[in-house]
């Protein structure tokens, strides 16, 4: 015979009340999407001068925070629900202090509880010493932009003589310290290096990497964005399966951007980024944080909101935990890149962070 039980309420002290408010998400913008992955840029200065990105020549002052300030602004947005944090710059690498703000970042915890996904985006130029110092301090990823997989094309991209063996040493160093699966981040330029794509799938299979293409997006310092320079998602896997046939992977989560793709032998990882042709803006997950301490809502957007002047002027952690609630509201729907009317942000995407 069944026992039934009757109705009682359920009672929740205060203490564990507010316990349990801290924990539910807040940075919810106005359509629904949760936000819960930062991307904090700590320069924006950078030792290459790749040409998808900037003019060729230093024309600007390079502005950068004290490493207390990113710290206790991410300590905010963690508290809010963030719970990955990429570092970028410019060449984050280049930062004096990485090591301990990593550190540093490892001992903080989300609204749940746990400690922050942290990862690193660089060119990979300096990473060969510092892979195994950043894995020690807390680091659990790394993503190495890198255009060529050919010596004399990468140098001709990054306009620095010589910086592909730096690069793939770094590669292969931070590999060893465990920081993987190590990420290849190559921005595809029609005739210029999208001859390197076969390249690029050997390497991924050779070095055991996963390589991941990006369409070219408009938000370089010299303005040669043109639809024709894009190779479009279709395009880049039918010459791919050229090469081999390729598989489809299943996303990692529901707001990842690579789209992902095995060979049929199952060696290798290719991703494609696809955010000209395919745009993935309904599931985005993402705000930045430039290297001034100002909140970016989407790479396009035409406004900065001033969460390091809310620090500056004697802002409590409550103001600036208002703030930011307040900006992700006025994240935009999407992009509009391709549509008539279209404007490219003032700000290129050194000076945003990648």
């Amino acid at each position: 015979m069944a026992t039934t039980f009757p109705d009682i309420p359920t009672v929740v002290p205060a203490a564990l009340a507010g316990a349990f408010a801290a924990a539910r998400p807040k940075l919810i913008d106005k359509f629904g999407r949760q936000i819960t992955d930062l991307r904090m840029s700590v320069t924006d200065r950078c030792n290459y001068r790749c040409v998808y990105c900037r003019t060729g020549e230093e024309s600007f002052t390079p502005i950068e925070l004290p490493m207390a300030d990113y710290l206790r602004m991410v300590r905010v947005f963690a508290s809010l629900g963030i719970e990955k944090v990429r570092l970028t710059g410019g060449e984050p690498l280049l930062r004096r202090g990485l090591v301990d703000l990593v550190r540093e970042l490892s001992e903080v915890r989300t609204s749940t509880g746990q400690p922050l996904d942290l990862a690193i985006t660089t060119n990979g130029h300096l990473l060969e010493k510092l892979a195994q110092p950043l894995k020690d301090a807390g680091l659990n990823r790394v993503t190495v932009s890198m255009d060529a997989v050919e010596p004399e094309t990468f140098a001709r991209i990054t306009r620095v003589p010589g910086s592909f063996a730096h690069v793939l040493r770094g590669v292969r160093a931070a590999r060893e310290a465990g920081l993987g699966p190590v990420k290849i981040n190559c921005v595809l330029l029609r005739g210029f290096n999208d001859h390197q794509i076969v390249p690029f799938a050997e390497f991924s299979r050779s070095e055991n990497v996963i390589v991941r293409f990006i369409e070219f997006m408009p938000l370089e310092e010299d303005r040669i964005w043109a639809p024709d320079t894009v190779v479009p998602l279709t395009e880049l896997l039918e010459r791919l399966s050229v090469f081999r046939p390729l598989v489809a992977l299943p996303a990692n989560n529901p707001s990842e951007t690579a789209r992902r793709y095995t060979f049929d032998d199952g060696m290798g990882e290719i991703g494609v980024i696809a955010p000209v042709s395919q745009a993935f803006c309904g599931a985005c997950s993402r705000v930045r944080l430039t290297s001034d301490g100002k909140i970016r809502t989407c790479l396009f957007s035409h406004f900065d909101h001033d969460l390091h002047g809310i620090l500056r002027r004697g802002g409590s952690d409550d103001d600036l935990a208002a703030f930011i609630e307040a900006t992700i509201q006025k994240k935009e729907a999407r992009h509009h890149i391709g549509e008539a009317g279209f404007l490219q942000p003032g700000r290129t995407m050194v000076h945003i962070g990648g």
